[in-house]
């Protein structure tokens, strides 16, 4: 009997997440970026009953930098994505390529039962860790 066993988001996510909190400026999120060569933070929930948010690099630079703002006087929260696109750490790696395709994502938090980011990942984290034979 063949007991293949499925490569799962856990697998491949990283657990090395980088947290900012909303009200954060655009600046000190790339100094944090930069510190840690990341291209994404999370933002934590204010509370149990809010979402978590993803501040991409591309964030900053398509609402902030090429729009001439100032990165010392726009929020995170201002030009995060939230609620972040999530997925749950023991869902199927090819589902959850099959669901981030579908929506156009590049990548997506990771979390626990209650919602809280535990990882992040990234369709090539999910493609590359992917066995193309089976």
């Amino acid at each position: 009997m063949n007991e293949y066993t499925y490569l799962r988001v856990e697998d491949v996510m990283s657990t090395n997440l980088h947290v900012i909190e909303g009200l954060a400026t655009t600046l000190e999120a790339i100094n944090m970026m930069r510190e840690h060569g990341v291209n994404s933070l999370a933002v934590m929930r204010r509370d149990e009953d809010d979402e978590a948010g993803i501040l991409l690099l591309r964030d900053i630079a398509v609402k902030v930098v090429a729009q001439n703002r100032s990165t010392e006087r726009v929020n995170v929260y201002e030009v995060m994505t939230k609620p972040a696109f999530t997925l749950p750490p023991r869902m199927m790696v090819r589902n959850a390529v099959m669901l981030m395709v579908e929506y156009n994502v590049g990548r997506a938090l990771v979390v626990d039962n209650d919602r809280n980011p535990i990882g992040i990942v990234t369709l090539r984290d999910l493609v590359l860790g992917e066995d193309p034979e089976d």
